[in-house]
């Protein structure tokens, strides 16, 4: 138990329990498909088992991914002081800790339907395997952007017992929305990954990288649009549509120059794209 208890500093920072963007990257669109499955009043049970759920797996990712990347990391100057490629925790430890993680989350399974459990394990599937997918996929976003946005059938199912059209379309929406974001994060790697032959959407697109990234943008906002009409949704709704493009332009400012430091800081700030459009929703609920 001590020693157990002496590496759970670095288990935190494998976790990445000091930089949640991931885990909020994950969690607002699951919310909002929640919000919108339940008509604005999901159960607090279900949605703290997708809180924590979201959390453990995102966690469980972060390690099984740092294993799978253990030789590229120490090479790449944005992940050269994690604690695998510093040697601070082997791979296999990694796995383990991943694996700890994920068995946790899978107690959370018997508090949810049938229909949601089946999605789970494919969910499960998808994200164990993304590790790997940079390795032989020659743009690992497009298999990321299932993996992030499974949380959104999930979560109808969930609630309904199975997946209406707008709950697919919500994640059609998402998934362009995590193109668009984990583009602007793999042009901050570029020039590591180009070197390592590592591949990526920023490596794909080549100079059209930050135009897939303002198409990506459009069409998030487009897919919305038209969910806002089939729900009928009022004025809060169309707000937090409102606000997400107007940040959207704003990452374009932060990209257009190619930068690591605007590229790194455009996908940390999605965090509010994600956040106008759940509050747009929730309020939307609210207020009927």
């Amino acid at each position: 138990m001590t020693s157990v208890a002496s590496r759970l500093p670095l288990y935190a920072s494998l976790t990445r329990l000091d930089k949640p963007i991931g885990t909020l990257l994950l969690l607002w669109p699951t919310l909002t498909a929640l919000w919108i499955a339940a008509d604005g009043a999901p159960k607090a049970g279900l949605v703290v088992v997708f809180v924590l759920g979201t959390f453990l797996m995102r966690s469980a990712g972060c390690a099984v991914n740092d294993a799978a990347d253990a030789g590229y990391d120490a090479h790449v100057s944005r992940t050269a002081n994690r604690v695998v490629a510093r040697g601070l925790v082997s791979p296999r430890e990694a796995i383990a800790v991943g694996i700890t993680l994920a068995a946790i989350a899978a107690l959370l399974l018997p508090l949810l339907n049938l229909a949601a459990v089946r999605l789970a394990f494919i969910a499960v599937a998808i994200a164990a395997t993304y590790p790997f997918a940079k390795r032989f996929f020659p743009v690992p976003q497009l298999y990321l952007a299932i993996a992030f946005s499974f949380g959104i059938p999930m979560a109808f199912a969930a609630v309904l017992g199975t997946v209406p059209a707008v709950g697919w379309l919500l994640m059609l929406a998402n998934a362009f929305w995590v193109i668009a974001y984990d583009t602007e994060y793999a042009m901050v790697d570029r020039d590591d990954d180009l070197r390592l032959g590592v591949r990526s959407s920023a490596i794909f697109l080549g100079r059209f990288d930050v135009a897939a990234v303002m198409m990506s943008y459009v069409a998030l906002v487009s897919l919305l649009l038209y969910i806002g009409s089939l729900l009928s949704a009022a004025w809060p709704f169309y707000v937090g549509c409102a606000t997400a493009a107007g940040l959207a332009c704003y990452h374009y400012r932060l990209i257009r120059g190619r930068s690591r430091e605007g590229c790194l800081r455009a996908f940390r700030h999605n965090n509010w794209v994600g956040l106008a459009m759940f509050a747009g929703t929730a309020i939307d609920y609210a207020i009927r």
